[in-house]
């Protein structure tokens, strides 16, 4: 059985998408709704080990609440396909491996859209992006989101680094579902977090490739910022012509 776990701040998307999606599936679930609708939560970190820590499915998954399943027996595939795996630490719907190109198919966005290459069997990725990701209960009892990442960014890349260290394997599954969020822009929480993830990890990643982009650990986080400015994305433009 998968444990669902939703940290949610809008019900009425959550109604919409979520569990609109959920009432039909043809497989039994446990479903754990986390109310932060009046900050209860400083970070997902702490919200989703509250809810991994009660819940009692084979396979916990945290996911957003713009998720729409998309399949009455999305859940059941979900199941066959993880019950087959060996070794592996954290499942998702969209990651990168190290070829820095995102490999999903999920859609995103108003209208949707297929980022990513499409993928037909679970394949390794370095990180997978946070809309959706299943951990095995046996891998959460022992190793749980990281609560000094204090934010709600970046919290899977960070799951994903550190569970690759104890040499579980990071999959990206090929299952289709329509997340509707897009980001297009980078919050300035996000490079907070991330340089917490560059000190964590840049003696081990020289490169650290997420569904938001790859990043060099060795770069400054101030060109980063720079790039993503409206005169940072000329300068990108002009940068690619000159190439």
């Amino acid at each position: 059985m998968i444990s669902i776990i939703c940290v949610y701040n809008d019900r009425e998307m959550l109604e919409e998408y979520l569990l609109k999606s959920l009432h039909s599936q043809s497989a039994d679930y446990e479903l754990i709704l986390l109310d932060n609708r009046e900050g209860k939560y400083k970070s997902a970190p702490e919200a989703l080990n509250y809810g991994g820590q009660k819940a009692q499915g084979d396979y916990l998954m945290f996911v957003h609440q713009d998720i729409d399943l998309k399949s009455d027996t999305w859940l059941d595939d979900a199941e066959k396909i993880l019950n087959k795996l060996d070794n592996w630490g954290v499942a998702g719907v969209a990651g990168v491996p190290m070829d820095g190109i995102l490999k999903s198919n999920i859609e995103n966005g108003i209208p949707p859209i297929k980022p990513g290459q499409h993928i037909k069997n679970p394949i390794p990725v370095q990180t997978l992006d946070e809309c959706l990701i299943m951990v095995p209960r046996t891998v959460f009892n022992k190793f749980k989101f990281d609560e000094e990442l204090v934010g709600w960014h970046l919290y899977s890349v960070d799951y994903c680094l550190n569970i690759k260290r104890y040499g579980y394997d990071v999959l990206v599954l090929p299952l289709h579902l329509y997340h509707r969020s897009y980001m297009v822009r980078y919050a300035k929480d996000y490079y907070r977090l991330l340089k917490v993830i560059f000190k964590k990890y840049k003696a081990e990643y020289p490169k650290i490739n997420t569904s938001c982009g790859v990043w060099n650990t060795s770069y400054p986080l101030f060109w980063y910022k720079f790039l993503n400015t409206g005169i940072g994305l000329r300068f990108r433009r002009l940068l690619d012509r000159i190439k």
